[in-house]
């Protein structure tokens, strides 16, 4: 069995990232580590936010270090919530502080409820082990934003979000089919392909 520590603690995050790595991992994140400190995400990108938190994390911590950094983009709103997605209604804001404004938002945009609103989910992943960045991987899913909530699955813009070829919101999905459609599976995917080829090492 493979170690692997995420750079989170958002548990609802390691769940589903332990889940998509299967059985033969195991998974801990850095909830009760706190003598591990956050690193400022200030990256211009999911991906360099990735880097930061993989890089910053496996200087303290021994072992191999995942880090994900993920958003809602949407395209009425220019991009927004974009890298600023857990951040959205402030920076201690809840999940559902962050959709509230995002609903906020689409309301004041003239015509939003009178087409699909489009919009997409990207995650990036880095993986790093002492310091040192050993690969990074990116991966989306297109959809619409739902202008009510529904569903009690998921978290973060869940329930907002229909995936393309879906009439569901990712929070009326169950857990295995998103786990299979996600932003984060399709990054999650290129990982594991990356590790069955040997890059990780034994």
């Amino acid at each position: 069995m493979r170690s692997l520590i995420i750079a989170t603690r958002n548990r609802h995050k390691t769940r589903e990232l332990a889940a998509m790595l299967g059985r033969e991992w195991m998974v801990e994140d850095l909830t009760g580590r706190d003598e591990i400190p956050e690193p400022e995400e200030n990256g211009r990108t999911f991906e360099e936010n990735a880097r930061i938190k993989a890089e910053a994390v496996s200087r303290v911590a021994p072992g191999l270090v995942l880090a994900d950094d993920s958003g809602l983009e949407v395209d009425l709103l220019e991009g927004a919530p974009g890298i600023r997605s857990a951040r959205y209604a402030g920076e201690k804001a809840t999940d559902e502080e962050n959709r509230d404004r995002l609903l906020a938002e689409l309301a004041q945009v003239e015509h939003a409820a009178e087409e699909p609103v489009t919009a997409r989910f990207r995650c990036a992943v880095a993986l790093a082990e002492g310091g040192v960045i050993l690969e990074t991987f990116c991966g989306s899913v297109e959809g619409r934003i739902a202008l009510a909530e529904t569903g009690m699955g998921g978290f973060g813009y869940d329930p907002l979000f229909i995936p393309d070829g879906y009439s569901q919101t990712f929070a009326e999905l169950e857990p295995e089919m998103k786990n299979r459609l996600s932003h984060r599976a399709r990054a999650m995917k290129q990982v594991m392909d990356w590790f069955q080829r040997g890059a990780g090492g034994a």
